[in-house]
């Protein structure tokens, strides 16, 4: 073989050499800058995941705060929707970047309508505490003038106990004589026949005038109330209660002496009797007297 021959077969080789180094130069260039793609890609797929998460979780929160039902409907809706897309975007392929750009752009949006509910919510919210505020202060001024009607109704009430217990008639002077048959006087327990209660009701300018009644209650030593009948009743605070003697008199402002008597029809028993008076559905007075 001549040397220009195999001159020329040696450049050939040292040429397909130099073309297939650059070849495959070229070639783990472009798989380098597809890995490195590829990463990036991965990398920003991971971080828009990351960004939906966040998102979700975002409206977690807000469900909890709101009590408006309507608008925690819509809230549950986009949560819904933003799981989806989350879901969506875990099953795409890193190297469907138009899919992953269009998902990029849905997060855009599912961002703004966020920021809408947020905005209502904050707005519910500023009116919810304007109505705590505006409640409270109903509740409070309802309390003052609660307060202010029982403290004029006790008032009124302690006005009115003092104007009764001022024109509540009194029983004065107490005295009580025993009679025999002949109505005379007498010492003899034995004899007694009738006990005669003399009794004055004292003067009271601020009692109304008029016709009374005055009803005394006779208890024995035993405790058991003396009787003619028992339908011989009167009107006394929340029911009727029995009398043993009454006695009916027009009273007129000043001292008025009034007597009772007592038929003795029982065996009378020796020891400590009291006599009770009321007149006008008020006790009026309570004397001890006693018999032997």
């Amino acid at each position: 073989m001549k040397k220009s021959t195999l001159y020329f077969f040696l450049i050939a080789i040292v040429v397909l050499v130099a073309v297939l180094v650059v070849v495959l130069l070229d070639n783990n260039r472009k798989n380098q800058d597809i890995q490195a793609m590829e990463e990036m890609m991965q990398f920003e797929k991971e971080q828009l995941e990351d960004e939906y998460e966040d998102l979700a979780m975002q409206y977690d929160g807000y469900q909890i705060n709101v009590s408006n039902d309507s608008l925690a409907d819509l809230l549950m809706q986009e949560k819904q929707r933003v799981q989806d897309l989350l879901e969506e975007l875990r099953i795409t392929k890193v190297t469907d970047g138009r899919r992953i750009a269009e998902l990029k752009k849905e997060l855009a949006t599912v961002r703004a309508v966020m920021k809408e509910y947020v905005a209502q919510i904050d707005s519910l919210d500023r009116q919810n505490k304007q109505l705590v505020q505006e409640n409270r202060v109903v509740r409070e001024q309802y309390r003052a003038v609660t307060q202010e009607n029982e403290t004029l109704h006790q008032e009124r009430t302690r006005l009115v106990e003092v104007v009764n217990r001022a024109s509540m008639l009194e029983i004065g002077s107490f005295n009580v004589l025993t009679l025999n048959k002949r109505d005379r006087k007498t010492s003899f327990f034995n004899h007694i026949q009738k006990l005669q209660f003399d009794f004055t009701v004292l003067k009271n300018v601020t009692t109304e005038p008029g016709e009374k009644v005055v009803y005394m209650q006779l208890r024995r030593p035993d405790g058991d109330l003396m009787l003619k009948s028992e339908d011989n009743l009167f009107h006394f605070e929340n029911g009727d209660i029995p009398y043993s003697l009454k006695k009916d008199f027009v009273y007129e402002g000043e001292e008025i002496a009034l007597t009772l008597y007592w038929q003795v029809e029982e065996i009378l028993q020796k020891g400590l009797y009291t006599a009770d008076f009321f007149i006008d559905g008020s006790m009026i007075g309570s004397f001890p007297f006693t018999l032997k």
